[in-house]
This record gives C-alpha cells, sequence and structure tokens, in this order.
C-alpha cells in the first residue's frame, strides 16, 4: 500500500496548520477529495469551522457537470453547509473585492490536469493576484501532476499567444504539481503563499500507479485513458475534427465522416515513427467507426482511430497528436477546417494557436514540408527545465 498523501490529507493529520489562517474560502470541485472520498470541504470545515466562510469553484462548476469550452457557471449556494459557491468561471474569473470580503486566506484544493492549456492552474494564478490586490494569503493544498513530474512535451507558450488557456510559459506536458505551479507563477505574481506539501509522493509515477482512484475533473476526463492522451488529443479543439466529445472515449478516439480510418492510421504511423520519439511500437491507432452524440459530427458517423499504447511511460501523446492532426489535414483536404474564434475568452486568435502556444501553428501544421521532429514543436523545453528547477517541491530530473 502507498504511503502517499495528499496535502489535504496532511491537512486533516494536522489541523494545527491552520491555526492562523483565519477566515478562509476554498477554492475546489467535486474531485477535490482525500483517501477516503472525503471532500475537501467537509474536511476544511470540519478543522475551520465558521472561519470557512464560502467557497470558490472553477471552469465547469462546482460538481464538474458543465461540458464545454465558454459555458460559464453562475453564483450558488452549497446545500450541505449554506455557504455561497462563487464561481470563477463567468464574466469575472478573479475574484472580486465583495467575494473577498472578511476573508483573510484562500485555499486551492484543485486536482490538475497535467497539461498547459487545462484552465485550473490559471484560476489558482486568479487567486493569487487576487490575494496581492487584498492582502489576503493563499494557500495551496498540493496534489499529484497525474502525468508525473518527469516528462516534457509540447513546445513553451509564446506569450503573444496568451489566454486563459496558457498564461505562463509553460510546454503542453509541464510536469509541475499544482502546489509547484503556484510557486512557478508566483514568481511574478508575488502574493503571500503557503504551499502544505504531499508526502511521499514520487515523481516517476503516473496517477494509474498511485493506488488512487481517478475522480473525473471535467466531464471529458472521465479516466485515466483520456487523461493521459488530453495533453496532445486537445489540439484537435482547434479544427473540424471530432476529438471524441460526445463519446464514452473523449480524446481517445479522433476522426471525421470525410476521413479513411486506415489510412489514417496508416499516414500517422508514417508521420510518429520519423519523429524519432522514445518508442516507435509503443502505441497503436485501431481504425474505428464513432458516432458522436453531441458536440463536433453530432449523429454522424465518423471515420477514424482510437489510441492504445503497449507502455504509458514510453507514451508521448502530444508528438502522436501533432503527427495524427497532420494526417488528418493530408487526408481530409479541403473538407478540413480550422476551428474559429471564440475560443476560451479569446475572440480574434485562432484556437489552434492558443492551443500549441505560437503564432505560427496553423502554417507549419500546413506547410509541404512538416516533421513532427521539428525544433518549433519543441522549442524552449531546456531554458524551461533550467528555470522552474527552483519551483520543485519535490527533487527529480525532468526529461526533455
Amino acid at each position: 500500500m502507498s504511503n502517499l498523501r495528499l496535502g489535504i490529507e496532511v491537512l486533516r493529520q494536522t489541523p494545527s496548520l491552520a491555526k492562523d489562517w483565519g477566515n478562509c474560502a476554498l477554492l475546489c470541485n467535486q474531485a477535490s477529495v482525500a483517501d477516503d472520498f472525503s471532500p475537501s470541504w467537509y474536511i476544511c470545515q470540519d478543522i475551520l469551522g465558521k472561519r470557512l466562510a464560502g467557497l470558490f469553484s472553477p471552469q465547469h462548476g462546482f460538481e464538474a457537470t458543465v461540458q464545454d469550452n465558454m459555458i460559464e457557471t453562475a453564483n450558488s449556494i452549497h446545500i450541505p453547509t449554506g455557504l455561497p459557491i462563487y464561481s470563477l468561471y463567468q464574466q469575472v474569473r478573479e475574484p472580486t473585492t465583495e467575494m473577498l470580503r472578511g476573508l483573510d486566506t484562500l485555499i486551492v484544493d484543485l486536482q490538475i490536469s497535467g497539461t498547459r492549456v487545462y484552465t485550473f492552474k490559471y484560476t489558482l494564478a486568479g487567486m493569487l493576484r487576487a490575494a496581492v490586490k487584498h492582502g489576503l494569503q493563499v494557500v495551496v493544498l498540493d496534489r499529484p501532476n497525474p502525468l508525473g513530474g518527469e516528462v516534457l512535451e509540447g513546445r513553451v507558450l509564446d506569450l503573444a499567444v496568451r489566454s486563459f488557456v496558457g498564461e505562463y510559459p509553460l510546454p503542453m506536458r509541464h510536469g509541475l504539481t499544482v502546489g509547484e505551479f503556484a510557486q512557478f507563477c508566483n514568481r511574478e505574481v508575488g502574493a503571500q503563499l503557503q504551499v502544505i506539501s504531499m508526502h511521499a509522493w514520487q515523481p516517476a509515477k503516473l496517477w494509474s500507479e498511485l493506488g488512487r482512484e481517478w475522480v473525473l475533473t471535467s466531464p471529458n476526463l472521465p479516466n485515466f485513458s483520456s487523461l493521459l492522451l488530453y495533453c496532445g488529443t486537445v489540439i484537435f479543439e482547434g479544427t473540424n475534427i471530432s476529438e471524441g466529445r460526445g463519446t464514452c472515449l473523449p480524446f481517445q478516439l479522433i476522426g471525421a465522416p470525410f476521413l479513411n480510418s486506415r489510412a489514417l492510421a496508416a499516414r500517422t504511423a508514417q508521420l510518429y515513427a520519423a519523429a524519432e520519439t522514445p518508442i516507435a511500437n509503443g502505441y497503436f491507432l485501431r481504425p474505428t467507426q464513432f458516432m458522436p452524440v453531441a458536440q463536433k459530427w453530432q449523429q454522424q458517423v465518423c471515420e477514424g482511430v482510437q489510441v492504445h499504447w503497449d507502455n504509458k511511460h514510453s507514451m508521448r501523446p502530444f508528438t502522436l497528436a501533432l503527427a495524427l492532426l497532420r494526417a488528418c489535414i493530408e487526408l481530409g483536404a479541403d473538407e478540413f477546417a480550422w476551428k474559429q474564434p471564440p475560443y476560451e475568452y479569446e475572440y480574434h486568435k485562432l484556437p489552434i494557436q492558443l492551443l500549441l502556444g505560437s503564432t505560427a501553428a496553423a502554417e507549419l501544421l500546413t506547410a509541404d514540408k512538416f516533421a513532427c521532429a521539428d525544433a518549433h514543436w519543441h522549442a524552449g523545453l531546456d531554458a524551461y527545465r533550467r528555470k522552474v528547477g527552483s519551483s520543485l517541491l519535490y527533487q527529480r530530473q525532468m526529461l526533455v
């Protein structure tokens, strides 16, 4: 049995940590649970009593029921406690003066996905900025990076395409825990920050090796397979190709009615093999058909692939997704299209630019000479690895 203890579990074991926090509010959602599935709000209320004065929720809502991007959630009342739930995914995405009135400490207990474009991290960053403006402290209860803390993938964000799916210079697979991300971005923000570290987290391990059930953080990350692939196949959100939303296998199924599934699998394999990734045969693209019940190509049969793998440690989802996207562009020809704005509150730039963190993303993906190994897709990783070292809470070597 693992002796891993999350930040919330360390707090539960040592409640005196909270003795000087004063009046608090907690940012969490339904995936914020301890090892016995006790909700973080329940544990914090037990420790803080009436000092727990409010709750905040990120994208997808407090119960993680909202499906899509830019579907906002309203403020509400938490029935079990009677506390206000302030949504940070609406017209305001940073706590307001009214929301923070009477508070001393903002507690954050969010499970991140390990992927740059997942918005929970930037909601945390907004909490840090609000804390500076209003003279509050922030306490982050640390949780694992479910993709491990060693492997890095994808280019570091070009700040010219900074957005709510990329506010800080991170690669697509960034290797940080939520507490480490807080320390990384707080070097710029300068909030009063405390991180309750985990006990015995092993950065080499993926979530599936922790002995913990994955509790979905949002409706389209229901299991570890979708989670692992998400750091690559999320880029299909910037296209008219289905990323499997509206099926039982989001981010595992990729396709569209105008593609040929066997040709797609074969061409992707060629492009991926040419990238000289750590594995040439550690995955399998199974040609298949699927019919989304919602989202892109609703109620239409899509030709595509399901992504499987033999070795999840060697798997490089980002590079594989690049190959798969290029194959879709080639085979889709005139029927392939880029998704147009808006996307996550950006109304001018192409979503694919935001997702890939590059102003040149669309041009390079459609260029005559394309290669997954092109330095553009992996730019900045060495510098990031050096820069992020002082923010790490758990010793390890990050791999490019």
